[in-house]
């Protein structure tokens, strides 16, 4: 992994900001393997949700269709009798250890990127680790960064295949929205809350539970994989209380957070290209928010809203999970092919943004 220092700054300069540089990197060897998904059986349409809410939204006087009106949101999956979001990433996990073709044995590293989590410690990727039937000597351990868990795991474990102290790295996400939804319809329904509260909350609602995982390898070894060039990830901690969740809600400003997310974008976008040529992919993968969330960040950083898939429709947001799942749903419909330019990218509360580049 080759890390480049960012253009150099005056010192005497108040205008701009000294970065170490240590965000924005390039790798030499490392490609992902494949992705794998896998589908919550249940489907919960916006309809269904709004359905549970008719009170409340009588008594806010709020129009029925919000949540497919303003956030493009029209159903998401939820787990079904006997699913969970652990034994959903295991699965997740040994397709795409299947379809890269290696063993259990083979990898060196595991890393879980699920918000959910149903205790503090031990890590969710321990019980992964388990359930894989990974060897003693694979590293294991959580990532927790938000909805851009999956894209970090993906810098991480890059650096260590380039370092050479792993030779393969997977990486997987399991999340369920059930409990959190079921919480929030609980509270709305309360006579006390209002149009501020109701809108605080509006995020959760389109919460959707789902798994995906991804096999990352040496180039030299796997050279029909696709190379993962890099990317830059950039914080703004300042917004670190505009989106608060737990098991029990999320509560959001989201008009903020919007507002910071795509002055970060910018920020990270212009920045990059220094080091990398964006402005023309082929495909650029986004985390799914909503319909909102896509044309603010496809308005700021001045890319073809027709080179921009989308998956929210269908699943709602997956949080970390949703960027592999819909590089998934690209790679199965055939819309990614050899040699196409990908970028992987999105804002997590916090707030957040990390950017990739992979070569198909």
């Amino acid at each position: 992994m080759t890390i480049l220092a960012d253009r150099p700054v005056d010192p005497t300069s108040e205008a701009e900001t000294v970065r170490p540089g240590n965000a924005t990197a390039k790798h030499r060897n490392v490609s992902l393997l494949s992705v794998a998904t896998t589908t919550a059986d249940r489907v919960t349409t916006s309809a269904d949700i709004e359905e549970r809410l008719r009170g409340a939204l009588r008594r806010l006087r709020l129009p029925s269709g919000l949540l497919e009106r303003v956030a493009g949101v029209k159903e998401r999956r939820n787990w079904g009798e006997g699913q969970t979001f652990h034994e959903a990433a295991i699965d997740a996990g040994r397709r795409a250890m299947a379809e890269a073709g290696i063993q259990p044995h083979d990898v060196g590293l595991l890393i879980n990127t699920s918000v959910t989590r149903p205790h503090l410690e031990p890590s969710v990727a321990v019980r992964l680790h388990h359930g894989l039937g990974l060897p003693s000597s694979a590293i294991n351990f959580d990532i927790a960064n938000a909805c851009l868990g999956f894209v970090n795991a993906m810098s991480v474990a890059a650096g260590m295949i380039d370092s050479g102290q792993i030779q393969y790295a997977l990486i997987v996400d399991g999340e369920d929205a059930d409990q959190v939804q079921l919480n929030t319809i609980d509270r709305l329904n309360q006579g006390s809350r209002n149009r501020k509260d109701f809108m605080s909350e509006f995020a959760s609602l389109t919460l959707g539970s789902g798994a995906a995982a991804a096999v990352l390898g040496r180039t030299d070894a796997h050279p029909r994989g696709h190379r993962l060039i890099g990317g830059v990830t950039r914080a703004a901690t300042q917004w670190y209380d505009l989106c608060v969740g737990s098991p029990d809600g999320m509560f959001t400003d989201a008009k903020m957070l919007l507002k910071g997310g795509m002055e970060l974008v910018v920020e990270a976008w212009n920045e990059a290209k220094a080091h990398f040529d964006w402005a023309d992919m082929d495909r650029y993968v986004l985390h799914q928010v909503s319909d909102v969330h896509t044309n603010a960040f496809v308005n700021a950083i001045g890319v073809p809203r027709s080179k921009v898939p989308t998956t929210y429709e269908r699943f709602g947001n997956v949080g970390p999970a949703s960027i592999p799942i819909t590089l998934a749903d690209e790679v199965a419909k055939g819309s990614i092919r050899s040699g196409d330019r990908v970028f992987l990218g999105g804002v997590g509360s916090g707030i957040n943004t990390a950017m990739l580049e992979l070569h198909w």
